[in-house]
């Protein structure tokens, strides 16, 4: 059975979807490399905006919590 030819949103090129394919299904597997290398290089955060985001991540969890579990029902 062949593999289904696809056109890469990107470059444009067609290409053959195997499976196993690293990256997207509608990139060729170039393009997709490409993005792949470039994820990789997030900073990394500082105390305070670590201490930020976990205090909003408390503050959501409460505000779930509260949703779900109060007692005026």
């Amino acid at each position: 059975m062949p593999f289904p030819i696809r056109t890469c949103v990107v470059c444009k090129e067609e290409f053959e979807l195997k499976p196993d394919k690293p990256g997207f299904a509608n990139r060729c597997p170039e393009c997709s490399s490409e993005e792949a290398e470039d994820s990789g290089s997030k900073s990394s955060m500082d105390a305070d905006e670590r201490k930020a985001e976990r205090e909003a991540n408390e503050e959501r969890r409460k505000a779930i919590r509260d949703l779900l579990y109060r007692k005026d029902r």
